[in-house]
């Protein structure tokens, strides 16, 4: 007997699978905030996360109250011409892994932020919603959201920290920020030191700590970007045996045509037990075969076994061709007129008489240039 269409949408709509509901965890961040920050108890016990208590901490040791406007920095076109030339590397490294990641967040109201190793914005990609203020004031480049300027969030604590974080709504030290939720990651140049930090926001949406992964995930394909960007004669991906290389939890190297190590990722500096910058060290130095012959071994396109000074053993392969210098490609003028305008009248709060008088043009160029896009 044939079904119904209502019978059958029913059942279907029965079968379809709903998300796991977190625990709620309002009240224990509300008891949390009123023992800290009203500053009737020393320490927590677990009620939030370590590195939570320790930046609101520091933040009420700065003289900060979480019910003081905060005031994000207003941000010139000058400011996000410098912020946007200064980074234009990490950025460049960085964006289509932001892309990708922007399709991962396509559905759940989340957006990825790119900043430098000061918290400075340098880009973002996703769902922004440039109605909502909230969105336009953490996206836009050259704004500080360093945890000296806007306290607790994802962004400050990652960089703070140098570990990947999950920051949910109230866990923000200011009430101005407690409609965000965060995960960030801290990201390290070529050279080992920190290089930024990616975050992953959302505005009123529901708590997904599972983006804790993804930054973390995404953050070393950022950390492999900066390490490939720099020039090289040969690059070495690294594991251990058991698992072959050719993902991005490798190690990855870079040495030059001397044998020269010019650029690493953490997990090749760990595997080696390399510290960040220091001296230059020589293929020699990190690999019981000569270089000579560990050239060899790479251009043979296959995985080989390497020695190490230890006694220990780890697999390599060559990466992709090597990358030479090459100056980053300058954008197109019209595209920088028209950030800096959008980014005028962002930071005039759409008051487009305030932002051309601040540009130094006419209202009908600000309303032409906007019309154009």
């Amino acid at each position: 007997m044939k079904q119904p269409h209502n019978a059958r949408a029913s059942k279907q709509t029965m079968l379809q699978p709903s998300p796991p509901l977190l625990p709620d965890r309002t009240e224990p961040i509300r008891h949390a905030r009123e023992l800290v920050l009203g500053e009737r108890v020393p320490a927590l016990q677990g009620l939030v996360a370590p590195w939570i208590e320790r930046s609101w901490q520091r933040c009420l040791a700065a003289g900060h109250r979480p019910e003081q406007p905060l005031d994000f920095d207003a941000v010139s076109p000058a400011q996000a011409r410098a912020a946007a030339e200064g980074n234009r590397r990490l950025a460049a490294a960085a964006r289509p892994v932001l892309e990708r990641v922007a399709q991962a967040l396509a559905h759940t109201r989340y957006f990825a932020i790119l900043t430098n190793a000061q918290g400075v914005v340098v880009d973002a990609h996703g769902a922004i919603d440039r109605s909502d203020r909230r969105a336009l004031l953490v996206t836009r480049t050259g704004t500080d959201l360093s945890e000296r300027r806007v306290g607790t969030t994802a962004i400050g604590a990652a960089l703070f920290e140098q570990q990947p974080v999950w920051l949910h709504r109230a866990e923000h030290f200011f009430a101005d920020t407690g409609a965000y939720s965060c995960a960030g990651a801290p990201l390290r140049g070529a050279d080992g030191q920190l290089a930024g930090m990616l975050d992953l926001t959302g505005i009123d949406v529901a708590e997904r700590p599972e983006l804790q992964h993804l930054a973390a995930q995404a953050a070393r394909s950022i950390d492999n970007a900066l390490v490939l960007a720099v020039p090289h004669a040969l690059a070495l991906r690294l594991s251990w045996p058991g698992a072959l290389p050719g993902g991005d939890s490798d190690g990855l190297l870079g040495l030059d045509g001397d044998g020269l190590l010019v650029a690493a990722n953490p997990a090749a500096r760990a595997m080696l037990a390399l510290a960040p910058q220091g001296a230059a060290v020589h293929a020699d130095a990190l690999f019981a075969m000569p270089h000579a012959h560990l050239v060899d071994a790479a251009l043979q396109g296959r995985p080989f076994d390497v020695p190490l000074w230890s006694g220990l053993r780890i697999w390599a392969q060559a990466d992709a061709a090597p990358r030479r210098e090459a100056s980053p490609a300058p954008l197109p003028l019209k595209t920088v007129e028209d950030a800096l305008i959008r980014q005028a009248v962002d930071a005039a709060r759409g008051n487009v008489a305030l932002a051309a008088r601040r540009l130094g043009i006419s209202r009908a160029t600000v309303y032409r240039k906007l019309g154009q896009r």
